[in-house]
This record gives structure tokens, C-alpha cells and sequence, in this order.
């Protein structure tokens, strides 16, 4: 036995390893891995608390952030954006009444799968533009004052670069946006973009009141919750887009 731990403490002095001095390093890549979910799971305890405790301030300022309204002034047009008829119609008309511009844009939205289908069947199913016209007539709006685009816009930035040309065309040199709250911020840089060059054309946005999304409470209702998050997506895909 004494030979066997004096040929042990031989071997221990030629470069083999020494309990004594060189203990074994527990946990390897199993230890590194330990140490992250540790870690992951102590942030997501922190966002959690945060969005416990802070959850209604942070959520007013995302909705209170897609706002914009600028003060009304008199304009050349007031442009009633496609979309949301009643809110945007009502608004729109109440504009024109009050006498801050003579004339109200209605777009043309794409007609739906099937139109032209009803068409050849005898149907008469009215678009959306003649609906918002006949909304705007029975709102004291004269049809003389309306004017209508007969092209279907695609989008936001194809809607902007219509009434562009339009402008143009007619030597306006500034427009109401009429729009719905949440989509107020992006009509505000849409025609900004669109109308860069055209500096003297001066453009206003005012969000329709007649809306019930409320920037302060949106989450706690379904459908504007949806809107909300639907709208981010689109301006983070408007904000990368104009960067590219």
C-alpha cells in the first residue's frame, strides 16, 4: 500500500493532476446555461413588475403617440380620407358648415372581390364613395362642393399622391385631412412625404371627434386594441420603408 501512494504521489508530481492543488471546476457549458435562464427569468420578473405597476401610463402615451391634430384654419379643401364613412363624413361636414374650406375631396376605395359580378346581374350595390357622398348631401354638404375621385386608391401614400395631383391641377394651396384618431399620425407623414417638394402647400390633420377610441383606456376594448397594434405595424413598416 505505501508503494502504490508513493507511485500515486510520483505521478501526481510529474504533470498529472493534484487533487489538492487543482480542484475541479464544477458545470462547464451546463453552469453557463444555468446562469442565463437565471437571468432571463430575473427580466422577465422586471417586465412584468413594470407592466404591472406602470402598464396604464405606458399604454396611454403608445395610444396618446398615434394623435396628431393641428388647430383648424380656413383651407382650400377639406380631404375626407376612404374609410370609416360615418366618423370621417360627420367630422368632414361639420368642417365645411363651419366655413373652413368650400370644397370636401372624397376618394374612391377598391372595389370588392365580386363587384363586377353584381354588376352583370342587375345589382345595384352603391361603393363606399357613393355612400360617403350621400352622407355628406344629407349633412348639408352641396353635391357642387364635393369632389370625387373615379380612381381606387391602394393605399395611404396612393391616396396622398392623387390629391397631390389634384392639388396641383387646381392650384390649391392648402388642405384638412380629416381622418380617424388613430391613424392621424400616419396621414400626417403619408402627405408630408408625398407633398415634400411642394412646401407651399400647407397641410393640416384633424382626427374626426366623433371616434371612441380613447387614447387613455384603448386596451380594454377588443376591437381597439387590435386597431392599435395594427396600426404600430403599419408605422414601423412606413417608418423602415422611407428609410430604404
Amino acid at each position: 500500500m505505501v508503494t502504490y501512494q508513493q507511485d500515486g504521489d510520483e505521478r501526481f508530481k510529474q504533470g498529472g493532476v493534484n487533487p489538492d492543488k487543482d480542484p475541479i471546476e464544477p458545470g462547464g457549458p451546463k453552469m453557463v446555461r444555468g446562469t442565463f435562464f437565471r437571468w432571463l427569468f430575473f427580466g422577465l420578473v422586471i417586465i412584468y413588475i413594470l407592466l404591472t405597476y406602470f402598464h396604464a401610463p405606458i399604454l396611454t402615451s403608445l395610444g396618446k403617440y398615434l394623435v396628431v391634430s393641428h388647430p383648424p384654419q380656413k383651407s382650400d379643401l377639406i380631404v375626407c380620407q376612404a374609410g370609416a364613412n360615418v366618423e370621417r363624413g360627420l367630422a368632414a361636414a361639420e368642417a365645411y358648415q363651419k366655413g373652413l374650406a368650400p370644397r370636401v375631396f372624397v376618394g374612391k376605395e377598391r372595389l370588392p372581390d365580386g363587384y363586377e359580378r353584381l354588376r352583370k346581374k342587375g345589382v345595384n350595390y352603391p361603393e363606399t364613395k357613393d355612400l360617403l357622398v350621400m352622407l355628406l348631401d344629407g349633412l348639408g354638404v352641396p353635391r357642387e362642393a364635393i369632389l370625387v375621385s373615379e380612381k381606387p386608391v391602394k393605399n395611404m401614400i396612393d391616396e396622398a399622391g392623387q390629391i397631390r395631383e389634384m392639388v396641383k391641377k387646381k392650384g390649391f394651396s392648402s388642405l384638412i385631412v380629416m381622418t380617424s384618431p388613430i391613424h392621424s399620425r400616419r396621414a400626417w407623414l403619408t402627405f408630408k412625404k408625398v407633398f415634400g417638394e411642394d412646401e407651399d402647400v400647407r397641410i393640416l390633420v384633424n382626427p374626426t371627434p366623433y371616434s371612441n377610441y380613447n387614447p387613455e383606456d384603448w386596451w380594454k376594448t377588443g376591437l381597439y386594441a387590435h386597431e392599435v397594434v395594427a396600426e404600430y405595424v403599419k408605422l414601423i413598416s412606413y417608418m423602415l420603408t422611407s428609410l430604404w
